[in-house]
């Protein structure tokens, strides 16, 4: 779960975690209660992703920017980010999910470019910190023959694993990005060079 607005708290069989916005929290299996709370005056908003598990990991939670923070991108193309990887196989594990929040630069609007696709897992996209007037242009579909889909604050895209999955904005905005399935290696992608899209 990552917290998409306000502070909130998140408690797994009585332990409590308190996030801020762009905090997470895994939870393992075998967790029998979960509940959770705002803080403060402003309604909290979970983002909640789930998968099945066959292994037990200990539920752990990771404050914002303190997971494996990678910047990416540069100003030319419009495309400079920062992504903050939170659950991965060196930091929060979990049996089959990878997940973590992107933050676009002032100034940036595309995510994801060169798009791509995973053989062996799905991913699915939420965006968030679009503001009211601005949109989201997300691309999908098999690299030959791609749709694209408008979309709004606090909406997600579920992406197969055969489905590229890339974005451009109005302005810049966040996504959070969570994939599930055998492999956890995050840099295991298939590129599809922009000029073999259709």
């Amino acid at each position: 779960m990552i917290v998409v607005q306000g502070t909130g708290v998140v408690a797994a069989d009585g332990e409590r975690h308190e996030l801020p916005k762009g905090g997470c929290i895994y939870v393992g299996r075998g967790v029998r209660e979960v509940w959770f709370e705002s803080v403060g005056d402003e309604q909290a908003k979970f983002y909640l992703f789930g998968a099945p598990a066959h292994t037990s990991y200990p539920t752990q939670s990771v404050q914002p920017g303190q997971g494996d923070v990678r910047e990416l991108g540069d100003q030319e193309h419009a495309n400079r980010r920062s992504l903050n990887r939170y659950i991965h196989v060196d930091g929060i594990k979990s049996c089959q999910i990878v997940m973590g929040l992107t933050r676009l630069h002032s100034g940036s609007m595309w995510n994801t470019m060169p798009a791509h696709t995973h053989d062996r897992r799905m991913e699915a996209y939420l965006y968030l910190d679009v503001p009211q007037d601005a949109r989201v242009l997300h691309l999908m579909g098999e690299p030959t023959q791609t749709r694209h889909l408008v979309v709004a604050n606090h909406e997600a895209v579920i992406s197969p694993s055969w489905s590229i999955h890339s974005g451009v904005g109005t302005q810049a905005y966040s996504f959070i990005w969570a994939m599930a399935g055998e492999n956890q290696d995050f840099d295991d992608m298939d590129h599809q060079p922009i000029e073999t899209l259709l």
